[in-house]
C-alpha cells in the first residue's frame, strides 16, 4: 500500500498545519463578488453535512454549525437606524453576535463587563441590537440552553 505525503510548504501552505476537519466547506467568488447565491450554496453544504453528526441527541438541536460572511453593511446600516443605532462607513467598525445567559441580572453584568474591556482596549460600544429569531423548531435541550439579548 503506497502512503501518500503531504505536499511541502510554499506559498500559504504549511504542512504543520494539516490535520482532520470533517465537515469543513468553502464557498466564494473568485472575483470578490457579493452574491445572495453563495448564502444559498452554504445552506446547501450546512444540510449536507448532517451525515458528520451536525445534529446533537434530538434531531431538531444541532451542533452550532453556521456559515461565516462578511458584513452585510447596507443591512446592517438599515436595521441599527431602527433601534436608534448611527453606525460609521462601511470597514471603520465591527459587529459581533454575543450570546447572553437568560437571567437578567447575570446577563446585565455581562453586557458590563463586555462594556468595560472594549473601553480598556481603546473600543467604543455604539449598542445592542436584539436580532429576531424564531425558536419554534428547536429541540428542548437547545431550549434550555437558548441564549436570549
Amino acid at each position: 500500500m503506497e502512503l501518500r505525503q503531504r505536499p511541502k510548504k510554499q506559498g500559504l501552505y504549511d504542512p504543520q498545519f494539516e490535520h482532520d476537519a470533517c465537515g469543513v466547506g468553502f464557498i466564494a467568488n473568485i472575483k470578490g463578488n457579493a452574491s445572495r447565491a453563495i448564502v444559498k450554496d452554504a445552506e446547501e453544504i450546512l444540510i449536507r453535512m448532517t451525515h458528520r453528526g451536525a445534529v446533537g441527541s434530538e434531531k431538531n438541536t444541532g451542533d452550532g454549525a453556521g456559515i461565516l460572511t462578511a458584513i452585510p453593511h447596507e443591512f446592517l446600516k438599515k436595521a441599527a437606524s431602527a433601534d436608534g443605532i448611527n453606525i460609521p462607513e462601511r470597514g471603520k467598525y465591527g459587529a459581533g453576535l454575543i450570546f447572553l445567559p437568560q437571567e437578567q441580572t447575570l446577563r446585565a453584568k455581562c453586557l458590563r463587563e463586555f462594556e468595560s474591556i472594549a473601553r480598556e482596549e481603546g473600543l467604543e460600544v455604539l449598542g445592542w441590537r436584539s436580532v429576531p429569531t424564531d425558536n419554534a423548531m428547536i429541540g428542548p435541550s437547545a431550549r434550555a440552553s437558548e441564549p436570549v439579548m
